[in-house]
């Protein structure tokens, strides 16, 4: 394809998706880097950048599934807290209604 070529996001993706899978049959991440856009019909660079573009669109999603992970944490923990003092609660009430003695038995 020549210059000025505009690729799908699809294309792009799918040419990323080639290059991961062949860094393991090559010397190199350059040379598997030049043997897909060969392959391809693209340039080394557009391959390259489409590859930088993508980690760090990984990196960003990573980042903000991060977040979002700790503050499900902070809200568990929380949760967890409230109910450990309700469960005192509970247990020192148990504990004083067990040592007074039941009015109905005999």
């Amino acid at each position: 394809m020549g210059k000025g070529v505009r690729y799908t996001p699809e294309f792009r993706e799918k040419a990323v998706g080639l290059l991961a899978e062949s860094r393991d049959s090559h010397s190199s991440e350059t040379r598997a880097l030049a043997q897909v856009a060969r392959n391809l019909g693209v340039a080394p660079e557009t391959l390259r950048r489409w590859r930088n573009q993508a980690d760090g669109a990984a990196a960003a999603q990573s980042a903000q599934d991060a977040q979002a992970t700790l503050e499900e944490l902070k809200r568990l923990r929380k949760g967890v807290a409230e109910l450990r003092g309700a469960n005192d609660i509970l247990t020192t009430a148990s504990a004083f209604f067990a040592a007074r003695p039941d009015p109905t038995r005999p």
